[in-house]
C-alpha cells in the first residue's frame, strides 16, 4: 500500500514533536518535497530562547535514526533538513497564526478581501478567526483564506 504524502508529513511531524519535545524545542513545520533521489524532508524548530545549530543538529540526528530505522519516507534515499523557521517565518495553521498574535505579518488571500488580495498588518486571534489590523481597517478571515502569510520583520 503507497503512502500519501500528507500520512508522511504527519508521520515525520509524530516523530519530530516526540525527540523535540524531550529537548524542550517545538515543531514549527514539517515539509517533504520532491521525489525520488531528489526527496527533502524539512523540519522547522523553535524555542523561545533561539534555536541553535547544537539544536538542529541534534533534532536531525534523532530523527533521522528513526526515520531510516522505520523506513518513513518512501523511495531509495532522502536530504533532511533541520533550521529555525527563521524571524520572517511562514503561517500555515491557526496555531502559528494564535502564536504570531500581536507581530506584523503579510498576507497574500486567495480571493480578494475588502477589494486587494495582499495586505500588510498587526495579526490578533478571535477563537477560530484570525484578524489583521491594517492602519484604520481590521479584517477578519479564516486561515484557509489564505494563499501565504509570513511574519514582517523591520529591518
Amino acid at each position: 500500500m503507497q503512502q500519501t504524502m500528507s500520512s508522511v508529513v504527519e508521520k515525520v511531524a509524530e516523530i519530530a514533536r516526540r525527540a523535540a519535545c524531550r529537548e524542550g524545542i517545538d515543531v514549527w513545520d514539517v515539509e517533504v518535497l520532491g521525489g525520488g533521489k531528489s526527496r527533502t524532508v524539512r523540519i522547522y524548530i523553535d524555542k523561545p530562547a533561539g534555536v541553535t545549530h547544537a539544536d538542529c543538529e541534534l533534532i536531525s540526528n534523532q530523527v533521522g535514526t528513526v526515520l531510516d530505522v522505520e523506513d518513513v519516507v518512501p523511495g531509495s534515499s532522502y536530504h533532511l533538513e533541520v533550521s529555525s523557521p527563521g524571524v520572517e517565518r511562514r503561517l500555515r495553521t491557526p496555531d502559528h497564526f494564535r502564536l504570531s498574535s500581536g507581530r506584523k505579518a503579510r498576507i497574500l488571500f486567495r480571493e480578494p478581501l475588502d477589494n486587494q488580495k495582499r495586505w500588510e498588518g498587526v495579526l490578533g486571534m478571535d477563537q477560530d478567526t484570525v484578524t489583521l489590523t491594517a492602519g484604520e481597517k481590521t479584517l477578519r478571515f479564516r486561515p484557509d483564506q489564505v494563499e501565504k502569510a509570513n511574519l514582517k520583520f523591520d529591518w
